[in-house]
């Protein structure tokens, strides 16, 4: 009996043994190499570059006072429509004090000057009427007085401008009031009521009280990098993504490349402008970001296969094309034949001679 259970156990070890040994070579041995089949399709190919930018209106202005004040009335919200000469806003003068004095001065001046003129003036006509001195003497004082006659007038008008921020000699302009230049729309009233604002001058760009913009005119405003600039050329089409409407998709046209680049995180990136076609009822706001992709080159329902298909070795190109069944996953068997590659847009590429539409292709591997 206890002979019988040893050999029983013997027999269960070499069992064991022999098992894990052919366990070990299974799993040594290599797994089948399977891959994804692709077929060739015929789709439309379209190689194209995308550019990032914004839309903005082709013509915008920011009003400025012309003179300093205080803001008192604000008469428009952005949003609004409005036409050239509407008043957008009013300001109240603050006076300069240091032009004022000046100004005031050469009042002064300019007032002892005519009163001084006058005199002489009376005298040269009394002589000139009792025949005593010429004509030309007298027209000459008579200009001497209307020139210091102007120049007291002047001064009162500067003097006005300061005080008033406008005067009586310029009839229907005044500069308190600040009016639109342009028909469109309120983008921005960057002040409140009670801001002191500055005029625009030699040394100041004065202070935007409303920002206009005509959205009926937008234009694509955007970068491409320079080893892109070179494909381009003025009069591309151009289809325009909007990150704020997904499905809209707008036409525009290249009008501008810009012959400069400029530096943007270490690369180098050159401006370009494009037209843009709205589509009625699109409302575009300014300042919308914005994926332009521009079509470079297109073929029509033409052969095509995924990219992952294609081998390229010392320049040429060549597909996988499957031999053995469909059905047999488990041994594969591909012959490599070289094809005419032509257009890619990044996930297929067009294939011009070398393959037909029933063939099936190596893909990755699963």
């Amino acid at each position: 009996m206890k002979k019988a259970i040893k050999t029983v156990g013997w027999c269960l070890l070499a069992l064991f043994v022999i098992y894990t040994f052919f366990f070990l070579w299974e799993q040594s041995q290599p797994a089948p190499v399977v891959y994804e089949l692709v077929k060739p399709a015929k789709r439309d190919i379209v190689k194209k570059i995308v550019a990032t930018g914004d839309l903005e209106a082709r013509n915008q202005v920011e009003l400025k006072p012309q003179v300093n004040g205080i803001v008192t009335d604000i008469l428009v919200k952005p949003g609004e429509a409005v036409k050239v000469g509407d008043v957008v806003a009013v300001v109240k003068v603050i006076p300069d004090m240091s032009a004022l004095n000046q100004t005031q001065g050469e009042l002064n001046s300019s007032t002892f000057d005519f009163e001084q003129k006058q005199r002489e003036f009376d005298r040269t006509e009394a002589l000139y009427k009792k025949g005593v001195v010429s004509r030309e003497e007298y027209e000459q004082s008579k200009t001497l007085l209307d020139i210091a006659r102007e120049k007291v007038n002047t001064a009162k008008s500067q003097i006005e401008v300061i005080t008033k921020g406008a005067s009586s000699r310029s009839g229907s302009v005044n500069t308190t009031k600040i009016v639109s230049t342009m028909d469109g729309i309120v983008l921005a009233v960057p002040v409140k009521e009670g801001t002191a604002v500055s005029a625009t001058s030699m040394f100041s760009e004065g202070s935007t009280v409303v920002k206009i913009a005509n959205m009926q005119d937008v234009i694509f405003k955007g970068k491409i990098d320079e080893t892109e600039v070179a494909k381009l050329s003025v009069g591309m089409n151009m289809t325009l993504v909007l990150g704020a409407m997904q499905n809209a998709k707008i036409s525009a046209t290249l009008e501008y490349v810009s012959p400069e680049a400029v530096s943007s995180n270490g690369a180098k990136m050159f401006e370009i402008h494009a037209s843009v076609n709205i589509p009625a009822g699109v409302n575009i706001l300014n300042g919308y970001s914005v994926n332009a992709n521009i079509e470079l080159e297109k073929a029509s329902q033409a052969l095509s296969i995924d990219e992952t298909a294609v081998e390229i070795d010392n320049g040429k190109t060549y597909v996988y094309k499957l031999t053995s069944p469909v059905e047999d996953t488990e041994d594969q068997t591909f012959e490599r034949i070289a094809i005419e590659a032509g257009i890619s847009d990044g996930i297929h590429i067009e294939v011009k001679d070398g393959i037909t539409e029933n063939m099936m292709l190596r893909g990755i591997k699963k």
